[in-house]
């Protein structure tokens, strides 16, 4: 898989809610989120989004937990007996939606969806502006859940990570930079580090999801719904977007850049005077034309005299 370090299409402007929200999401991870086993599997449960919950508009019951299939109502496992209790009865499934987009399985989990953040956010914050791309970012990750509880509207294992609303910015990018440069890292058997067309890094993803074992746990098709829905976002705004300013280093954009009118010199130089209007006649004047020629010698007013060679002395 090809992990992109960098792209050649520096932003304008600081990108302060890309870097909040990774400061969010380390911080949730490390402070908040329990990481002895037993404790981070009940917060989970408490607050990710649960495609069974979604489906049933309730939520989970210790037996659905027990024996991990939706709807069951009543199961028994070492002479012990779970109902319908709910497991969590106070939890707001709707708003699981959003908090599941700030919980992550382990470290290299959140730090890889953080690169990636890290990567292509700060120009679609640039493009959408502050509160629209923290709209659109809360939008692609409702609608990547959503995909993948509709390829698996049965399961009772939470969904947690970023990667659904990152896949919306990557779509995103796509659309907007397709010729921009991404350096890239392909973990093979050797250290290969080259820059490459985010079109073909993008591409390259998008496709690779489709390969995702579906027993992996990777909640591919949340991948595939927020990074359609970034693209389909992006090609319908993109007229509408922010214009980027110059910025040295800038590449493979592909809106045209709006540039201020020059304003004028405050001592403009004078401009050349108009000697001939288009409407006035033209006039020649034709006076000393008869004396064009090799310019005539003074008549001579003196003696004539008579040229001779000179001759040798006499010896």
């Amino acid at each position: 898989m090809a992990i992109p370090l960098h792209d050649d299409n520096p932003s304008g402007q600081f990108p302060i809610l890309t870097v909040l929200l990774i400061a969010i999401n380390i911080f949730v991870f490390a402070l908040i989120q329990p990481h002895e086993a037993t404790k981070d599997f009940v917060f989970s449960y408490e607050h990710a989004v649960i495609p069974c919950e979604i489906r049933d508009h309730a939520p989970l019951s210790e037996a659905e937990l027990v024996s991990g299939v939706c709807g069951r109502t009543r199961v028994t496992v070492g002479g012990e007996t779970y109902g319908e209790r709910p497991l969590a009865s106070a939890k707001n499934i709707w708003l699981a939606m959003l908090t599941s987009m700030f919980l992550h399985g382990s470290w290299l989990h959140l730090l890889g969806n953080m690169l990636f953040l890290w990567v292509f956010g700060n120009n679609i914050e640039e493009r959408f502006g502050k509160v629209g791309f923290l709209v659109f970012f809360a939008a692609a990750g409702i609608v990547a859940t959503i995909a993948q509880v509709l390829v698996e509207p049965g399961s009772t294992i939470p969904i947690v990570g970023a990667s659904g609303a990152i896949a919306g910015v990557m779509g995103a990018y796509l659309v907007l930079f397709p010729r921009a440069r991404i350096l890239t890292w392909w973990p093979m058997f050797v250290i290969l580090v080259v820059y490459i067309p985010a079109a073909v890094v993008l591409g390259l993803w998008f496709l690779m999801q489709f390969a995702i074992d579906p027993n992996s746990g990777v909640a591919w098709a949340a991948h595939v719904g927020g990074f359609l829905f970034g693209a389909f976002v992006a090609l319908l705004l993109r007229s509408h977007l922010k214009p980027l300013p110059v910025v040295a280093g800038r590449s493979g954009t592909t809106t045209p850049v709006k540039r201020r009118p020059l304003k004028p010199h405050p001592n403009p130089a004078p401009s050349a005077p108009n000697y001939m209007p288009p409407s006035s006649p033209v006039v020649f004047d034709q006076s000393g034309l008869d004396d064009w020629g090799p310019p005539k010698l003074p008549p001579h007013s003196g003696p004539e005299r008579e040229w001779r060679p000179l001759e040798p002395p006499d010896d």
